[in-house]
């Protein structure tokens, strides 16, 4: 293809840490570049594939289009069960197609792989919002058309998508015509039935799951169909309408065709040379997990008469406005590594696309971008994503966590099922229920539970928001806790030590042990943390602390049992190594034969059975080595030093969490390189298609991860108990500078940071103060303050006790 680009829009020309960028389109890697060029708001996804429509060669496309929440269920079939097994499972959907417009130049069909391209360029601005694509494309019979299109998934309206397609005659006058059309018909995505053996897909359904109810049009090429999902029962409506716009020259007739699921509208128009027009096509799906069904259509309506009212290019200029308030937030800018870069932006900009912001819904493994895991939401969310949030934009920190509490009554429901009091959250979920059918790593992964009570602390320490604490956060940290004190016993052969038994820690190649040590010092903190909310609650209050002591039972006496069961914490140590054991008998078992195993049989997971994995000391992903990080304070040094460099050698990284934690505590120990290492694995998980699967989506964990790499392992960012922010920056020596925003407590503070100091300067807020590096600094608006970079941060002499 001729990538000349004389005289094409300027909108095309991006700088490549701002942009991602397509000049040639190639039809094998068109699954992984559909999840790259993916567009979403939190509620609608769209993946980046073509308008016009590819199905050629195998696996070419996955017209993905996808409604956060929206889910069937089906029955779990299981060919030995067992009780407390999930029954149903739930899986996200590929709903309507809406986003189809197919062109032909006096009857020849517009295709990639017709005629001839001679330009050819797509770029996705990650500052404005929106996807763009320009083609030059000349026609079998000659006929040159230059064909430019916008795509939008509108984050300041959440029910809108929209599309502005605009064609040029470049060496003929005639016809074109253009079609839009919506199609309710959607296939399964092409792939083996058994999806290969990779857990990570979920099964195939054998039936389709949305089902046509009715349709309509409003006569003037607008259309809307409503289907219904085959068991949940939930309500769609999708509608279209169009706004077309001709030089003065120009004629056209309009035609419209409805088929039950396909409701379709043709544009023929009569062009001269050099003349253009467009058409505007604005999308909106509504479903009835929201609203009251019979309010669909009417608020359709409303939704289409605003982005007609709005036009394409007023709902653009939205868009680049609420990016401008978002990246003054969550931007990370490093000088000297333009490809990291360009990473750490495309993962911020990924994120604020997926993540669920309505209270109702949270962000799935793989977000909006594809069908991957089915769209079910993991505890990726509390460790990895909410972190990112409650520092750049608390308000959607905040969403995610009142999804928890939402969802709360199925975890009650849950723990009885598994005779346990209290709650227990679902391993992975859309609607609440447990969805997880494989309990080994499932199931049995509790940890969840102190998961998203530690991520309750985080928020409530960083933004000051206890008023989410009073009215939502403790009844999730008080029925999760009681879960702790039944699941565990005292036990007389450990002098009374506190265990917890037939669990798995986030390492999901050990699994189903005792006292992983992981899960019970993260049970530790959820207990204390939960004690310390009832005293504040006793205090602070008091009125809302009596309503839920009566609405859940709570007396003074359970309490003193959380706070028993925290002290008397069995946590795995080995005096020898001087190492904290992953659990009772990880250390005992064989080492993994590393320089045995071909690199084609990775991941493990997709090349042994589990039982050979679990008989071995390996790791899937950080497990204590997560603990060094989340629960710092409760380490010395050397402690973390030790503890690293056994886990480290042992860990596969096949998970997408992982690296990025790595990344953190080498950089705080002072190993730079690897560090380093880690950080550039993360930041590029998608970009560079690392562990090969981008095609069914992105991985948000390690998008988040990159932005904790940076902000947590090379800022050195921590929050102490009392929840005030320390930092303490080391520069790799690859980059030139550092500058990073946080919010704390409704002020932003900015972070700057060279190979000779750190400037701290606050542009938002009253006063703050924070530390660096143990020093105790007042920072007021307008007086940056200033400090040289610690000299000690290097990597400590010889490995400690190992």
């Amino acid at each position: 293809m001729n990538k000349r680009s004389e005289g094409h829009p300027a909108a095309l020309q991006s700088p490549r840490e701002w942009s991602l960028v397509e000049d040639a389109y190639d039809e094998m890697d068109n699954q992984r570049k559909e999840s790259l060029f993916a567009l979403g708001n939190g509620y609608i996804g769209m993946r980046g594939y073509f308008e016009e429509g590819y199905h050629g060669k195998e696996g070419a496309s996955v017209r993905g289009n996808y409604v956060n929440g929206f889910y069937d269920t089906a029955p779990i079939h299981y060919p030995e069960g067992a009780y407390g097994y999930p029954a149903e499972g739930q899986a996200m959907l590929n709903v309507t197609d809406a986003g189809i417009l197919k062109l032909s130049v006096e009857g020849e069909t517009f295709h990639l792989n017709r005629g001839h391209v001679k330009f050819y360029k797509r770029v996705l601005h990650m500052q404005s919002g929106v996807l763009h694509r320009l083609v030059e494309w000349e026609s079998p019979a000659g006929h040159r058309v230059l064909i430019h299109i916008r795509r939008l998934v509108s984050l300041t309206h959440r029910h809108l998508a929209a599309i502005h397609y605009e064609v040029t005659a470049l060496n003929f006058a005639g016809t074109v015509s253009l079609c839009s059309a919506m199609d309710g018909d959607i296939a399964e995505a092409e792939g083996p039935p058994d999806r290969g053996g990779d857990p990570r897909l979920g099964t195939r359904r054998t039936e389709p799951s949305l089902l046509f109810e009715e349709a309509g049009s409003d006569g003037r090429g607008g259309g809307w169909l409503k289907q219904r999902t085959r068991h949940s029962r939930f309500a769609l409506l999708t509608a279209m309408s169009h706004r077309l716009v001709l030089p003065p020259s120009a004629s056209y007739s309009l035609s419209e065709k409805h088929d039950r699921q396909r409701l379709s509208v043709q544009y023929d128009v009569a062009l001269r040379r050099g003349d253009t027009f467009s058409l505007s096509k604005f999308i909106s799906h509504h479903m009835s997990r929201e609203t009251r069904e019979e309010e669909l259509l009417m608020q359709s309506e409303s939704a289409l008469r605003l982005a007609e009212s709005r036009g394409f290019d007023g709902l653009a200029e939205e868009q680049h406005a609420y990016l401008d308030a978002f990246w003054s937030r969550a931007d990370v800018e490093i000088k000297g590594d333009p490809a990291l870069q360009q990473g750490l932006r495309f993962n911020a900009f990924g994120l604020l696309q997926s993540a669920g912001r309505d209270g109702r819904t949270s962000m799935a493994a793989k977000g909006l971008t594809g069908e991957g895991y089915e769209g079910h939401y993991f505890w990726d969310t509390e460790m990895y994503v909410l972190p990112f949030f409650t520092f750049t934009t608390p308000e959607i920190g905040r969403a995610l966590l009142e999804f928890r509490y939402r969802t709360l009554e199925q975890a009650r429901e849950r723990a009885k099922v598994m005779a346990q009091r209290g709650a227990l959250y679902p391993w992975r979920t859309i609607g609440g229920e447990e969805n997880s059918a494989f309990f080994p790593a499932g199931t049995a992964q509790a940890h969840i539970n102190a998961d998203i009570a530690y991520g309750i602390r985080q928020y409530v320490q960083a933004t000051g928001d206890e008023a989410f604490l009073a009215q939502q956060g403790a009844e999730i940290l008080f029925e999760t806790s009681r879960f702790w004190v039944d699941l565990g016993h005292y036990d007389p052969a450990r002098d009374g030590a506190f265990c917890i038994d037939g669990v798995t820690g986030p390492d999901e190649y050990t699994a189903l042990v005792n006292n992983n040590a992981y899960t019970n010092l993260m049970a530790r903190e959820h207990l204390r943390y939960a004690c310390e909310t009832a005293g504040l609650m006793r205090e602070r209050y008091p009125s809302e602390y009596a309503l839920l002591e009566q609405k859940i039972g709570l007396t003074e006496e359970e309490i003193l049992g959380w706070e028993q069961a925290a002290d008397k914490m069995y946590v795995p140590y080995d005096e020898e190594l001087g190492i904290y054991a992953q659990d009772d008998t990880f250390l005992s078992k064989r080492k993994w034969d590393f320089a045995g195993t071909p690199p084609e049989n990775y991941p493990l997971l997709l090349h042994y059975h589990p039982l050979v994995i679990y008989r071995h000391q390996v790791l899937k992903q950080a497990d204590l080595v997560l603990a060094l990080f989340l629960l710092g304070e409760q380490f010395s040094r050397e402690e973390k030093i030790r503890n690293y460099r056994y886990y480290e050698p042992l860990t596969t990284h096949d998970s997408s969490l992982s690296p990025c934690i790595h990344s953190i505590i080498a950089a705080e120990i002072g190993e730079l390189e690897a560090a380093y290492d880690y950080f550039g694995r993360t930041v590029r998980m998608d970009l560079d298609d690392v562990n090969g699967n981008a095609k069914d989506g992105l991985h948000t964990a390690a998008m988040a991860g990159s932005w904790m790499a940076v902000v947590n392992g090379f800022g050195g960012m921590r929050l102490d108990r009392g929840g005030r922010l320390g930092f303490r920056p080391v520069l790799p020596p690859q980059w030139e500078s550092c500058r990073f925003k946080v919010m704390h407590r409704g002020q932003r503070l900015e972070v700057f940071f060279d190979r000779e100091q750190v400037t701290y300067t606050l542009q938002e807020g009253e006063g703050l103060d924070i530390l660096h590096d143990g020093e105790r600094l007042e920072i007021r608006p307008g007086v940056p303050v200033r400090r040289e970079l610690s000299a000690d941060r290097e990597p400590a002499g010889g490995h400690l006790g190992n």
